[in-house]
């Protein structure tokens, strides 16, 4: 008896020395170059943003390119439409971001609508430790803390209650902040949800009347406009509190977010918003912060509705700006 209890007194301190390593060690770290890992949902822009030379432009600034990598569905799931479809993408684009260490490789996610969020978030939430790291097994197991910066147009934390167009794609924070629909969330692996202090809305400028109260009542943080433009407190302020917060810090945009001159195939802009070199300029700076792992591109207008390749261009943008910022770290 005395023999199981040193025997179970080892493990628990064994556990108690290893936690705060495994607590600390969630945010990216880069040496010498950065390694890239792009994800792709293959339904949406992805390929034309490769076209659009993304590879080239992102080795040119001095990162080298680990993985380049996309997703098939399976012939039973492709049966599937609407939100069940959503969801098994999103799965496959955790899948594809889980695999990587945390302190191994930059997430570059060329995504398809604003519903692959719940993936981009479970995969870095459920991300495996780096290979310097040692941890204890079960230790290993416990989900990372994720914090959110929601560039978009839109806030896109309506629920079905309070949702004024019933569009999914306006739907996708709440979903992540488990407001509604756990059955997609459980699909995509994002457990336990988001809370409402992890998550900023960052250019928010068209929501519902509803949703509107609904973000005030869960006192969701705010990056306006103007914090964009003029890089002011507010945007450090929000980061520092993130990375007290949170263990990785993933940001992501819609590219409504964007002046409606540089997205004009986008059926959903909203006017007033930062050029994208105004928000490459705040993206550099957010990416020098060592916990943001991940940016993910999402609704890029492409082919016919991108004619002048004006929207492409801003996408590879905005990446060249976040990595520009993880080139900056110490």
């Amino acid at each position: 008896m005395n023999s199981f209890k040193r025997t179970a007194s080892g493990i628990l301190i064994g556990l108690l020395v290893t936690l705060p390593q495994v607590i600390g060690a969630q945010e990216y770290r880069g040496e010498g170059s950065v390694a890239v890992s792009v994800v792709r949902n293959p339904f949406g822009a992805s390929n034309s943003i490769l076209e659009e030379g993304l590879i080239d432009r992102i080795t040119a600034l001095g990162a080298e390119i680990a993985f380049n990598e996309a997703f098939a569905l399976t012939p039973e799931e492709d049966a599937f439409g609407g939100w069940a479809r959503s969801a098994l993408v999103s799965r496959h684009l955790a899948d594809l971001i889980s695999v990587h260490g945390k302190n191994e490789y930059f997430t570059v996610a060329l995504l398809g609508s604003c519903t692959d969020l719940p993936g981009i978030l479970a995969g870095l939430q459920h991300m495996g430790p780096g290979s310097e790291e040692q941890v204890y097994h079960l230790a290993a197991n416990i989900p990372n803390r994720v914090g959110l910066i929601y560039f978009d147009a839109h806030a896109d934390i309506n629920t079905p209650e309070t949702t004024l167009s019933g569009m999914y794609g306006g739907m996708d924070v709440a979903l992540a902040a488990g407001l509604y629909n756990d059955s997609n969330r459980l699909i995509t692996s994002l457990d336990p949800p988001l809370p409402p202090s992890y998550i900023v809305l960052g250019d928010v400028r068209d929501t519902d009347p509803r949703e509107q109260e609904l973000i005030e009542r869960l006192e969701i943080e705010i990056i306006s406009t103007d914090d964009i433009r003029d890089l002011t407190s507010n945007v450090r302020e929000q980061m520092d509190r993130l990375s007290e917060l949170t263990d990785v810090i993933y940001i992501h945009i819609d590219m409504d977010v964007l002046a409606p001159e540089e997205v004009l195939g986008h059926n959903l802009t909203a006017p007033d918003g930062p050029t994208s070199r105004e928000l490459a300029a705040c993206l550099e700076l957010i990416f020098t912060w060592p916990s943001v792992a991940a940016i993910g591109i999402a609704s890029t207008p492409y082919g016919p509705r991108d004619p002048d390749h004006l929207s492409r261009q801003a996408a590879i943008r905005l990446i060249e700006g976040a990595i520009n910022g993880v080139l900056k770290r110490d």
